[in-house]
C-alpha cells in the first residue's frame, strides 16, 4: 500500500478516477458558473460515503472560489447575490446537521431529487423583461440554497433557475452564481468543522484534487463567452439534464 493510499484511503486508480471526475466537473463550472457540485458529489459518492462526498465537494468549492474572484464580483448582480449568499451561509449548518442524521440511502435519494428539481425548474418560462425579484424570492432562494449546501454540497438547484429565468446577461448570471457558491463554501467548511465531520483525510484529498480542478475550471472559463447567450443557456439546461439523468441511473 502506497503512502498516499494510506493517507487518503483511496487506491491510486481510484484516486485517478476521482481526479478525472473533478476535472470534468470543474470544466463545467468554468464554462457555466455552476454544476461542479451537482455533477461531482454524486460521482464521488460512488467512491466514498455520501456524507464525505458532500464535505469534499464543499472543500473543493472553497479552494476554487478565490480564482478570478475580482472579476466575478465586478460582474455579479450584487443586490441579489450578496443577500442570497448571506442567507445561505446562515442556513448551511441546518442542512449539514440533517445530513449527519440521515441514512446514506435516503441521502442519495434526496440528492438525486435535488438534481432533478434543478433541471425541471430551469425549463420553466422566463420572467418578463425588467423583472426584479422581491424579498420573498431572494429569501427563499437563500434558505433553500443554504440547506442544500449543507446537505448535499449543492447550492445550485435554487440559484440557477433564479438567475436563468431572469433576462440577464450570461456573464452576470454566471458571476452571481459563483459569488453565492463561494460564500456557501465558506459557510459549509465552517459548519463541517463545527460538527466534526471535516476530517484531515478529506482536507488532504481536496488538496490532491485541486490541480485537476484548477485546470478544468481554467479551460472552461476560457470557453465561456465564445458562444451566443441562447446557446449558453441551452448548454446550462443540458448540463442539468445530464446530471439529473445520471443521478437517477446511479440511484436505480
Amino acid at each position: 500500500m502506497s503512502d498516499v493510499q494510506q493517507l487518503v484511503g483511496l487506491a491510486p486508480l481510484t484516486l485517478a478516477g476521482a481526479a478525472a471526475m473533478t476535472f470534468g466537473a470543474a470544466y463545467v463550472r468554468g464554462l457555466t458558473g455552476f454544476g461542479m457540485a451537482i455533477i461531482l458529489v454524486p460521482l464521488l459518492g460512488l467512491l466514498i460515503a455520501p456524507g464525505e462526498a458532500v464535505v469534499l465537494g464543499i472543500l473543493l468549492q472553497l479552494l476554487i472560489g478565490p480564482v478570478g474572484l475580482r472579476i466575478i464580483l465586478a460582474d455579479a448582480d450584487r443586490p441579489t447575490a450578496i443577500p442570497i449568499g448571506l442567507i445561505a451561509m446562515a442556513t448551511t449548518p441546518v442542512g449539514m446537521a440533517a445530513l449527519a442524521t440521515t441514512p446514506p440511502d435516503i441521502a442519495r435519494l434526496l440528492i438525486t431529487l435535488a438534481a432533478v428539481a434543478a433541471f425541471v425548474a430551469v425549463l420553466l418560462p422566463k420572467k418578463p423583461e425588467g423583472h426584479r425579484p422581491g424579498r420573498a424570492a431572494v429569501a427563499a432562494t437563500g434558505v433553500s440554497s443554504g440547506i442544500l449546501t449543507g446537505f448535499a454540497a449543492m447550492p445550485g438547484p435554487p440559484v440557477v433557475p433564479f438567475y436563468l429565468r431572469r433576462r440577464v446577461e450570461p456573464r452576470v448570471a454566471r458571476a452571481s452564481m459563483l459569488t453565492i457558491f463561494f460564500m456557501t463554501a465558506i459557510a459549509g467548511t465552517l459548519a463541517s468543522l463545527w460538527l466534526g465531520i471535516a476530517t484531515g483525510r478529506l482536507f488532504l484529498l481536496s488538496l490532491l484534487l485541486f490541480a485537476p480542478m484548477w485546470l478544468g475550471n481554467l479551460f472552461g472559463a476560457r470557453h465561456f463567452g465564445r458562444v451566443p447567450a441562447h446557446v449558453w443557456q441551452a448548454m446550462v439546461a443540458v448540463v442539468l439534464g445530464v446530471a439529473a439523468v445520471s443521478a437517477v441511473v446511479r440511484l436505480i
